[in-house]
């Protein structure tokens, strides 16, 4: 296929990227809305289906760590084939996934069409932000990652509200069905759009897939993450303990292996010399993995909610509204604050989702919940401003064609920090507030958890920090934390095929 670029002046090039964003933002919201929708309706998929506690877990956990898994997967399949077809192709398979989940007559079937979900989900996400970085002059990158990072909140707060509006009303008698059903009039709309409006942009030619090292990846974090989700709810046995110590050999290979592709010149899943050149990268999916510890605050808020206070789900889906409100809002305040603070907008975020954490935290405690509106605000608006800032400081510290590669690595490091967050956090507060637990245990479980996320979200701050210390990457300035770049620059970082 005949190779084009885009240059500079996307006004004359791409006219159609805001409309193309419009459709990619698809990309952005239903994996994350399906994250959070279910949480809400556990109760009525264990009544219908008869399910179990562990399995009603697994229907939560096996979409995380298929998603988790297959993050950087998904980035890297976009860079070698094309983001808009690997978009469409993992839009298809999450259709797909959703109409099994949506029809499955029982808990295992159930189980396995969410664990369909978080792969496609994996292939659909990344595209988006590795499209962001290849339509976008770098004027423009910033209010393009607004609006991505806005997608993102209405996703995590919509799941919930929509979750218990859904359950509540029944629509069409389909119960928690519904919930599931719901994305196929979104992605029979997509589809076509994605189609007609979103250019084909990848990497370099010639370049195949690392299969061996996709599955020593994928092999490394199962090893990591299934233990920290199901061993608790196990009591801890010995293959989780033994699964856990077999993770750092097997990430440890993969990164050798990765080394010697290469080394030789073969195509590498992660070349280890694109994450080694970009200044501060580790440092960058290291405050991600903590940064999206804020995950495990959305369930335990709906326990705490619906087991502390007594709400029923749709209750427990308004009363995080203020926290929605402030991540969409969010994102224009942090667009504004770049001018004062650059590149310590990140940071300066991340703080005040640490004083709404513990705000949030001595308000439970005093029992005084009618005043959680003003901390799950000052979460939320720290969420939306940190969000961009920390994606942006990340993946424009790499080229161009490996945007893919980076969009998936941002991902899946925060997809793995909530997998974490809700294996570790919410082992604590099952822990404290066990089923059955009273009012007063419930609160203290929650209260214990909020400040188990603000030290992830002050250490994801401090590593911020130091990220914007760190040199730019190439044709990036700091002014106003958003890099602009030459034409030269920009000629030779974005391509199309």
């Amino acid at each position: 296929m005949k190779s084009l670029t885009i240059h500079t002046d996307a006004h004359a090039t791409d006219p159609r990227r805001w409309p193309a964003l419009a459709v990619l933002l698809t990309g952005t919201l239903l994996p994350p809305l399906d994250f959070f929708i279910v949480n809400v309706t556990l109760p009525s998929i264990r009544a219908d289906l008869h399910a179990s506690a562990d399995v009603a877990q697994l229907v939560v956990s096996v979409y995380a760590m298929a998603y988790a898994v297959t993050l950087i997967l998904g980035g890297r399949l976009g860079d070698i084939y094309g983001r808009r077809r690997t978009f469409i192709a993992g839009m298809l398979g999450f259709g797909l996934a959703s109409t099994i989940c949506g029809l499955a007559d029982s808990a295992a079937l159930l189980v396995i069409g969410r664990l369909l979900q978080g792969i496609s989900a994996a292939v659909m996400a990344p595209q988006s932000l590795a499209s962001i970085h290849a339509l976008f002059p770098a004027s423009e990158k910033g209010r393009a990652l607004s609006l991505y990072a806005a997608t993102f909140g209405l996703a995590a707060v919509g799941g919930q509200l929509l979750g218990g509006l859904l359950v509540s009303t029944d629509l069409w008698h389909t119960g928690w069905r519904s919930v599931f059903l719901i994305n196929l009039p979104v992605i029979l709309l997509a589809v076509p759009a994605a189609l007609v409006l979103v250019r084909e942009t990848k990497g370099a030619s010639g370049e195949g897939m690392d299969y061996p090292g996709a599955l020593l990846l994928a092999l490394g974090v199962l090893a990591l993450v299934v233990p920290l989700i199901e061993g608790r709810e196990h009591g801890w046995p010995w293959w989780s303990l033994a699964l856990l110590m077999l993770s750092p050999a097997l990430l440890g290979a993969f990164w050798r292996y990765e080394k010697h592709r290469e080394r030789t010149g073969v195509s590498a899943l992660v070349p280890p010399s694109v994450i080694t050149a970009a200044p501060g990268f580790r440092i960058g999916l290291l405050a991600a993995v903590m940064f999206y510890a804020l995950a495990a605050f959305f369930l335990t808020f709906a326990v705490y909610q619906q087991a502390g206070l007594g709400q029923n789900a749709l209750a427990a889906g308004l009363a995080i509204l203020p926290l929605g409100i402030g991540q969409l809002l969010g994102p224009t305040c942090g667009l504004r604050l770049s001018r004062w603070l650059g590149s310590s907008v990140a940071a300066f975020g991340m703080g005040l989702e640490v004083v709404g954490l513990v705000l949030a935290a001595g308000l439970a405690v005093r029992g005084k919940p009618f005043l959680l509106h003003l901390p799950l605000f000052l979460i939320g608006i720290g969420q939306g401003i940190a969000l961009p800032a920390l994606v942006r400081l990340n993946v424009d510290r790499v080229d161009a064609r490996w945007a893919g590669l980076a969009a998936g690595s941002v991902s899946a490091a925060m997809q793995l920090g909530a997998a974490l967050a809700v294996a570790l956090v919410g082992g604590v507060f099952f822990s404290l507030a066990p089923d059955g637990a009273g009012t007063d245990e419930v609160t203290s479980g929650f209260a214990v958890a909020c400040l188990m996320i603000g030290m992830a979200m002050g250490t994801a701050a401090i590593l911020c920090s130091r990220l914007a210390a760190t040199a730019p990457a190439p044709g990036m300035t700091q002014e106003g934390g958003i890099g602009f770049q030459t034409t030269a620059d920009n000629n030779n970082r974005h391509g199309n095929a």
